[in-house]
């Protein structure tokens, strides 16, 4: 790849919903989930994909752009923008989104003289990558002035590239792959003619999640943004992906489970254990340093009474292990997959409950540099996720990639493979010295696909 290569914007416009329910002129309320985003950046993941041949681009372009439009009336609070409310006496700070005074989601053309192989055959993610993305670095609070959801289509030399860049405050890692799943289905129904009612087979709940006796409107202890919002800036990092088979995975759970003398440890629980003890091991730590491990996990099912599957918005808890280096290094595998294990097992309504009534006694805001230890690992995104499945007519994706958004040493996050199966690959962020040791890790490198 030349060095040179750069990424250039052609064009940029918004995209409003076809149509707009009759709710959408009211004040779109947050729940406590999504006011604790609102330091925190975009969520920003796209899909590589070969490209077609085309008479023009613009007519993929305006396809797009279409089915855009369409799915837009599902999820019309992403076409939206941030509002507040503030007093200074006493200090408070309150935030809805308002879907009327807003040109749209975002919507992006741009071009690279890249190509395929420029990505997916780089050992290490390009930093040019990034530029395939719009709101770089741009933090949830941003929505104010900027688009809730913006997409950038970059057509390479030999490939296309739709890169959708989210509002954390309006949704977590299954909302925003919904509404990707949303925008594919409605864009391969139009090209099928099947889709003129705009029906989707599982539309997404909107109606946000309010405490019983609180809202709809809270507030933060606050009178400016400058006192709670703070920018984040990633170290300089290595960040790669690496592939494990449906077989090895497979085998990983089975052997991991003998070890443990159970069945209940999950193939996601077992690779975690692999990642969090080749990490430590890698970062050559001082055997009573304590290190933690976080895992991404979602509410929905685990709250009393369930919210729906297909509620849109956050709910999502980061759920925390620890242990000391020489611990995790000098028991095998199983220790480490049972401390993971029994953080998920313990994670009950009850604590999700908990965790609610805390943040309305005392709102708080996550900041990336407080919500993960140094020499921490943090499992984010999920193997679960149909990420293929978003073809756009394209066929299947080549690749999945990622953003700048949230990435500092020791975070993971996981995708399907794309040989599907349970096949799982993790993009792994460290910083050079760890990554380094990492790839000579024995125990870690023989489960890897090469």
């Amino acid at each position: 790849m030349d060095s040179s290569s750069s990424v250039k914007i052609v064009s940029k416009s918004f995209v409003k919903p076809k149509t707009l329910p009759e709710e959408s002129k009211q004040p779109y309320y947050l729940s406590p989930w999504d006011y604790a985003m609102l330091s925190v950046q975009y969520i920003q993941k796209g899909l590589l994909f070969h490209k077609p041949p085309l008479d023009s681009i613009d007519t993929l372009l305006e396809k797009l752009k279409d089915s855009l439009a369409v799915t837009l009336v599902h999820f019309y609070p992403l076409a939206g923008r941030l509002s507040s409310l503030t007093t200074e006496k006493p200090k408070s700070y309150s935030v809805f989104v308002d879907c009327n005074d807003s040109p749209g989601a975002g919507f992006i053309y741009a071009t690279s003289d890249l190509c395929i192989k420029d990505i997916v055959g780089a050992k290490y993610v390009p930093s040019i990558v990034q530029s395939f993305f719009d709101h770089h670095k741009a933090v949830n609070h941003d929505g104010h002035t900027m688009s809730l959801l913006s997409v950038q289509v970059t057509e390479l030399v030999d490939g296309i590239f739709i890169g959708l860049s989210m509002n954390h405050a309006m949704g977590d890692g299954t909302a925003f792959w919904k509404f990707f799943t949303a925008w594919s289905e409605i864009f391969q129904g139009q090209e099928s003619n099947q889709n003129d009612d705009l029906c989707l087979k599982n539309p997404p709940v909107l109606k946000r999640y309010i405490p019983e006796g609180y809202g709809p409107l809270f507030s933060l202890p606050y009178s400016h943004p400058d006192e709670f919002i703070r920018t984040y800036e990633s170290p300089i990092l290595k960040e790669r992906m690496f592939c494990f088979s449906s077989e090895t995975i497979r085998m990983l759970k089975t052997r991991v489970n003998q070890i443990c003398g159970t069945t209940s440890i999950s193939s996601f629980q077992s690779l975690t254990a692999v990642i969090w003890r080749c990490i430590t091991r890698a970062r050559r730590l001082p055997l009573d340093r304590e290190t933690s491990c976080r895992v991404a996990a979602d509410n929905r099912g685990r709250m009393y009474p369930p919210l729906h599957k297909d509620y849109f918005g956050n709910c999502l808890s980061a759920l925390r292990t620890a242990a000391k280096a020489g611990e995790l290094l000098e028991n095998d595998l199983g220790f480490a997959a049972l401390k993971v294990h029994q953080a998920v097992a313990e994670h009950t309504s009850e604590k999700v409950s908990q965790m609610i009534d805390q943040w309305l006694k005392s709102p708080y805001i996550y900041h990336i540099d407080r919500l993960f230890e140094p020499m921490s690992v943090m499992m984010g995104s999920s193997p679960r996720f149909n990420k293929y499945g978003c073809e756009f007519g394209l066929g299947k994706g080549v690749t999945l990639r990622s953003g700048y958004a949230h990435k500092f040493d020791g975070k993971v996050s996981a995708y399907p493979g794309r040989e599907g199966g349970g096949s799982i690959d993790l993009e792994v962020c460290l910083v050079p010295e760890f990554m380094e040791a990492l790839e000579s890790d024995e125990e870690f490198m023989s489960l890897v696909s090469l």
